[in-house]
């Protein structure tokens, strides 16, 4: 898959890129809303017999338009969405930087520039898709900017028991813990990837040593407690246990929530190394206990829970 980094105003001559039909939208997750439009720009695009692309921004389009400094947590961040979008078959990805410029752009120059003026011959975007200064160019107004130069395709809603599925919708759900549900909406498990780094080292000396995983990117994160993760390490799979947490029995509450992860079954040294752990099912609330031997005994039970579940499913 190609990746092309354009801002504004980009000098593309308007034939430097093959014709094309560019599913457009900003995709943080690529869930399975955003996988109908993109899926059904590449079938467009076979029938057309041109390239399929996809057409997303970088950074968030909030961290502009609110003209502050903001820490925007995502479900996917920019290299995880690139990695999904090439799974579904896309030849090419425009990723626009958004900024003040590419906020202020007219309806009509917008189109001009990143349409018209990059050979793109068919636009498909979900139905509440927007574009142009305050977001007052849409689908329908596409028609007018389009100048008979492009078609388009509009994609309903895809929802989950009368729910749209959305970015938003899909937060909600980890607010709550839900990251099997979360998972139905994705298509895939949601996953967090990031480097083991030295913590305390205390789980060595309880015999549940955990690696400290520090966020390769700034992930949204589920609920505090504990999950029943699968962990891909150096092209192995192991199954464990996770805490997003503050580790209340150890330290008074902390700024921010970590996340640490013990592998069953496993004996080496992950220092340095990057992990992705795959969420698959909230086990219990973090808990301040009473003492290391009350901690112990509920990491027993919490990881014969998961290993039992692990084995049921």
């Amino acid at each position: 898959m190609d990746i092309v980094s354009l801002q504004h105003p980009h000098h593309m001559a308007k034939d430097h890129y093959p014709e094309s039909v560019v599913a457009i939208g900003y995709f943080d997750g690529v869930h399975k809303g955003h996988q109908q439009v993109i899926q059904t720009a590449v079938k467009e695009a076979q029938k057309q017999n041109r390239e399929s692309a996809v057409m997303t921004f970088h950074p968030h389009p909030s961290v502009v338009l609110k003209k502050q400094e903001q820490h925007i947590e995502h479900i996917t961040p920019l290299d995880k969405k690139l990695e999904v979008i090439e799974s579904l078959g896309v030849d090419r990805v425009f990723l626009i930087t958004f900024d003040d410029t590419l906020a202020n752009l007219l309806p009509q120059q917008f189109v001009d520039y990143f349409f018209i003026g990059l050979n793109v011959k068919h636009v498909v975007a979900g139905f509440d898709f927007s574009y142009g200064k305050m977001g007052k160019g849409n689908m329908e107004t596409l028609r007018e900017h389009g100048q008979g130069v492009l078609s388009q395709t509009v994609v309903s809603k895809v929802t989950d028991e009368s729910e749209k599925v959305s970015s938003s919708y899909i937060r909600e759900q980890l607010q709550e813990g839900n990251v099997g549900f979360v998972a139905s909406l994705l298509g895939r498990f949601y996953t967090v990837k990031g480097t083991v780094v030295i913590g305390d080292q205390r789980g060595r000396t309880i015999g549940y040593p955990t690696a400290n995983i520090q966020r390769k990117a700034p992930y949204y994160l589920p609920k505090v407690g504990v999950y029943a993760v699968k962990v891909y390490s150096n092209g192995e799979a192991y199954y464990g246990m996770a805490n997003v947490g503050y580790r209340p029995t150890f330290y008074d509450a902390s700024e921010k929530p970590s996340i640490e992860v013990y592998l069953f079954d496993y004996n080496g040294d992950l220092y340095g190394e990057e992990l992705e752990v795959e969420w698959h099912q909230f086990i219990r609330e973090e808990t301040k206990f009473n003492g290391v031997e009350q901690l112990v005994a509920q990491l027993r039970q919490d990881e014969q829970e998961i290993r039992d579940f692990f084995s049921s499913n």
